[in-house]
């Protein structure tokens, strides 16, 4: 049996997980904002689920929350940081708020939590971490920058602190879905594109879901990607990054291809900006 502290539990990738971890014997410690929303879970497994109030964006809460949750439990061998927050809008016509709730939703709140469980897992010997991110981590699309600037950032920050606690047996996995039929994008925050200089354009396409696919044409099936985190969380070697979908796959296979292209083509010029005193040295 193995212990699990999910944050976001109340819907899509949190909950599916939840309900398969406590259906197989599993514990959970599951926060989220209204634990009464996994009442009729509590009655089911009283002994192994342990729920908390949080909201992510509250760091001294979470401190305290996963401070109990170590204590109550003994031990959590899985952390999965799940909780997020979708931002659809023109960069330039988003509000002050809600580029500052994006951003405290999808990238400090994580990195809190990190920093939150790190001195537990680490004094325990050792733990894995799911974070969960997105094919948008990698590839962009317009209307969606705040959205992705927090997945762009999340990966760098999970870059360099994967590195960091490996020797401590901590492993962390960045969970990068594609689209899937979820909660997700009916929950998201939409701006109201109304400035008239973006008529027409692809942008304003996007933002008015003109050029999105419909939820019933997502390939991603929410509990199949909750069964294929569960298998990561528990991999004797897991990746530090999973891509999970077809359309991820594929999206983030040729953007990447597309970059190491042009990386290719800069060469010419960026062999052309080294000291000479460094470049004669080694010749």
């Amino acid at each position: 049996m193995r212990t699990w502290f999910i944050t976001g539990t109340s819907r899509g990738f949190g909950r599916e997980m939840t309900e398969i971890l406590l259906g197989r014997g599993d514990r959970v410690a599951a926060t989220l904002r209204d634990p009464s929303r996994l009442d009729e879970l509590a009655d089911r497994h009283t002994d192994r689920l342990w729920r908390a109030e949080l909201d992510v964006t509250d760091t001294a809460r979470m401190r305290e929350v996963v401070r109990r949750a170590f204590a109550d439990l003994g031990r959590i061998d899985v952390v999965v940081s799940n909780a997020g927050h979708g931002l659809i809008g023109l960069a330039e016509e988003l509000t002050d708020e809600q580029i500052r709730r994006q951003l405290d939703t999808n990238v400090t709140a994580p990195i809190q939590l990190v920093r939150a469980v790190t001195p537990h897992l680490r004094e325990q010997g050792g733990g894995r971490i799911l974070q969960t991110s997105s094919m948008g981590g990698h590839i962009a699309y317009p209307a969606l920058s705040l959205y992705h600037a927090s997945k762009w950032a999340i990966e760098g920050f999970f870059e360099a602190y994967a590195q960091e606690v490996e020797p401590f047996g901590i492993r962390t996995t960045l969970i990068e879905p594609g689209m899937v039929a979820t909660g997700f994008y009916a929950s998201a925050d939409v701006a109201p594109s109304e400035l008239a200089a973006y008529a027409g354009t692809q942008a304003a396409a996007f933002t008015h879901g003109e050029s999105s696919v419909a939820l019933r044409d997502m390939p991603g099936d929410p509990r199949k990607v909750a069964q294929a985190m569960i298998r990561i969380g528990v991999h004797a070697d897991p990746p530090r990054r999973q891509l999970l979908g077809s359309d991820a796959y594929r999206l983030v296979h040729d953007a990447l291809h597309a970059r190491l292209s042009a990386v290719r083509a800069q060469r010419p010029i960026a062999m052309t900006t080294d000291r000479d005193d460094l470049t004669a040295a080694g010749a």
